[in-house]
């Protein structure tokens, strides 16, 4: 336990499943120096929060200022530790060795990320409790450069709703861009695989966490995937996702029949037609005019 560890957690409207969350990070098995929740201002913010541990900073942004990797890297510059935990406020550690096991994979001085795997909870639906087991599998696995034809773009795969990274490197290598609309740890990810450093999948880490998107929040959120990969090149440019993509929709239609519900195929249709036609907009977003892009994106503020 010699790695200092913070975590930063970026709130939005907290409610009580923030102060359930911030409960179950300092039971922990791993010390903890400090938990930073970064909140967007909205006039909500549970008072238990304030006084649970004297380990707990909390600092306020305006919604204007919220950027999905600049509010992340800020945090990173006031934290000056070894490593620093990234989590979504709707993440729930499934129980108290998350950051034991994501600490762990820093044993190895070439791995700079280390990520968690993701369980679905208790409401997700059959297509996305699939989709989860598809994204975040049993076996843990250490990405790197070769992995690319075999991987494709998920060697670049990275997830802050839960995920770590080796302070010293997060620096030498820049940090999050400070200015993205989605995609901030991907591109980390790749900064890091690019520059020879490896990344981990912990899948002895897991935190509780999915979202039963409808077929409009399955088309906004690939639109900003694909405006993330169209504003930097430098990361997506020689990779194709569509192919993953169709791999993922293909295996869903394989394990729906599997399981006998063969009717739930014209959904998972219907949602992969929406999230192709949205990652197709959001591929040619700077020709479409401002009014359309506010209504095709999940983030407006970004705009």
């Amino acid at each position: 336990m010699n790695k200092s560890v913070d975590i930063i957690i970026p709130t939005y409207r907290p409610d009580e499943t923030v102060v359930y969350l911030i409960k179950k990070l300092l039971k922990q098995t791993y010390p903890i120096h400090e938990i930073h929740i970064i909140d967007t201002e909205t006039g909500i913010f549970p008072k238990e929060l304030k006084n649970l541990s004297d380990k707990i900073r909390i600092s306020k942004i305006k919604p204007e200022q919220f950027d999905h990797g600049g509010t992340r890297h800020e945090g990173a510059m006031q934290s000056h530790t070894d490593i620093i935990v990234y989590m979504t406020q709707d993440a729930m550690p499934v129980n108290e060795y998350l950051i034991e096991e994501l600490v762990k994979a820093f044993d190895n001085e070439k791995i700079a990320a280390a990520y968690a795997r993701q369980l679905p909870n208790s409401k997700c639906n059959v297509i996305e409790r699939y989709t989860r087991a598809f994204n975040y599998p049993e076996q843990s696995r250490i990405k790197s450069m070769e992995d690319l034809e075999t991987l494709g773009i998920k060697t670049y795969f990275c997830s802050d709703v839960c995920a770590a990274y080796r302070k010293s490197v997060y620096e030498s290598l820049g940090g999050f861009e400070e200015k993205t609309i989605f995609n901030e740890d991907m591109i980390m990810a790749a900064k890091i695989i690019q520059s020879g450093g490896l990344v981990k999948y912990v899948a002895e880490a897991k935190v509780i966490h999915s979202h039963n998107y409808n077929c409009k929040q399955q088309f906004q959120r690939n639109f900003d995937l694909a405006v993330s990969q169209v504003e930097h090149p430098e990361v997506f440019q020689n990779i194709k996702s569509e192919s993953e993509g169709m791999r993922l929709v293909k295996n869903t239609m394989i394990y729906l029949i599997k399981i006998k519900k063969p009717w739930l195929i014209i959904k998972l249709i219907s949602q992969s037609g929406f999230k192709y036609m949205g990652y197709c907009l959001g591929r040619k977003y700077s020709q479409l005019p401002m009014w359309l892009i506010k209504k095709c994106t999940m983030n407006q503020r970004y705009w």
